[in-house]
């Protein structure tokens, strides 16, 4: 996985296609690689989810999942935040 997110920006869902395993379990992985990642020098960038209707930009949020839904305008459409290892 990390490879795959050094090669370039992934969302969780094209992550758990292209390794057979389910999307939950991508996030679990993601905590993992962001504490593997530290002792190599490199980093783990969480591209911020943003609201599809209002252009909001979760960009303070920590966690790896999706956000439900926007706090602003309070829409479920969101776009899903991409990883990337640099």
């Amino acid at each position: 996985m990390i490879v795959l997110l050094s090669k370039g920006e992934c969302r969780a869902r094209d992550l758990s296609q292209m390794l057979g395993i389910r999307e939950k379990e991508v996030y679990a992985h993601l905590s993992h690689i962001e504490r593997s990642v530290t002792s190599q020098k490199k980093k783990l960038i969480i591209i911020a989810s943003r609201c599809l209707s209002c252009e909001y930009v979760f960009d303070r949020r920590k966690r790896f999942t999706k956000p439900g839904r926007c706090p602003r305008c309070k829409s479920e459409r969101i776009q899903e935040p991409t990883y990337r290892v640099v």
